[in-house]
């Protein structure tokens, strides 16, 4: 089969929006090259794995971030690419920068899809106990309380390093206590749901509105044991869903989270918590004034590069 390729080079800040975007027109897999992704790396062992690895060495972008994603036959591009390039500049209505961004195209060999991140993509660890572990590298735990997601970044939103990820990720570790009930809104590659269950989790039901994101996360899900009663599905944020849980969980963007804040509130109990990121600064206070605005109260803030994290909860009989 025939691919085409679509390179959208940006900035950092808007990665996960634009993956978003491209998965939305029909993206069968998306490669992110971000320059931040390299700026704590240093030399020696990548990984853990013993392979001595100058860090000026490795190919990658030297500033802002590309996001390549490549679409079958089936696909006509020419369709596609307008709305592609119009919903990248609306995202300053967002509050996110995409910058000069520009939009480029070009025919892959499938051979050279399935293989093109693998030079990019190695274990890291994103937490004090989570590690993101690529599904094709052989990783064991150096500690025995590091955890493993496992992931196959062919078919993921993300590979856990984005920094609204990781807010996510430590936001969990932080709150959870084991044996909790779990929404996963938006789930994307299902990260967070996996890292949750080896952070000590019960029930968790992920869902995301996109059929594709839900496939991805499926996969994603299926290549960690621990994971394997994760109940995903597809599903526009909370609507229509009546049963709650402990623990609701979103890391989706600013306007996004506004129409949940409600529907969180009302499938919490008392003391129940609210996990939010996806905030760009700019959005910050707005987010979190609605929040408190709904009854919410601020437990934590959490704050990397330009983005924003809150944990907050609902109150209970001795607030």
């Amino acid at each position: 089969m025939k691919w085409t390729e679509i390179d959208v080079t940006t900035t950092s800040e808007v990665v996960e929006a634009v993956s978003n975007i491209l998965m939305d027109e029909g993206a069968s897999g998306i490669k992110i090259d971000d320059a931040k992704d390299f700026e704590n790396l240093h030399d020696g062992p990548l990984g853990h794995l013993g392979d001595y690895v100058e860090v000026a060495s490795l190919q990658h972008i030297e500033f802002g971030a590309k996001v390549t994603a490549y679409y079958p036959e089936t696909i006509f591009i020419p369709e596609i690419l307008p709305t592609i390039n119009q919903r990248i500049s609306q995202l300053n209505e967002f509050g996110l920068n995409p910058g000069d961004f520009t939009v480029k195209t070009s025919e892959v060999a499938e051979s050279d899809w399935a293989t093109a991140w693998k030079k990019y993509y190695h274990p890291v660890r994103v937490t004090r106990f989570l590690t993101v572990v690529p599904s094709w590298e052989s990783y064991k735990p150096q500690t025995d309380d590091e955890k493993l997601i496992v992931l196959d970044p062919g078919m993921a939103f993300g590979t856990g390093t984005h920094p609204t990820t990781k807010l996510s990720l430590i936001s969990l570790e932080q709150v959870i206590r084991g044996g909790e009930s779990m929404i996963d809104v938006g789930t994307g590659s299902g990260v967070l749901s996996i890292g949750a269950k080896q952070l000590g989790v019960g029930q968790i039901r992920a869902f995301d509105l996109d059929d594709v994101a839900v496939k991805s996360a499926q996969s994603n899900l299926d290549l960690n044991p621990v994971a394997g009663d994760v109940e995903v599905a597809a599903n526009d944020l909370l609507n229509g869903i009546t049963e709650g849980a402990q623990i609701i969980v979103a890391n989706i963007l600013a306007e996004i989270i506004m129409p949940l804040i409600p529907q969180a509130w009302n499938l919490l109990p008392e003391n129940g918590l609210f996990l939010t990121s996806g905030i760009i600064n700019k959005k910050f206070d707005e987010v979190k004034a609605a929040q408190e605005k709904q009854g919410f109260i601020i437990v934590q803030t959490l704050k990397m590069g330009d983005w924003y994290g809150i944990i907050a909860r609902k109150p209970g009989v001795d607030d």
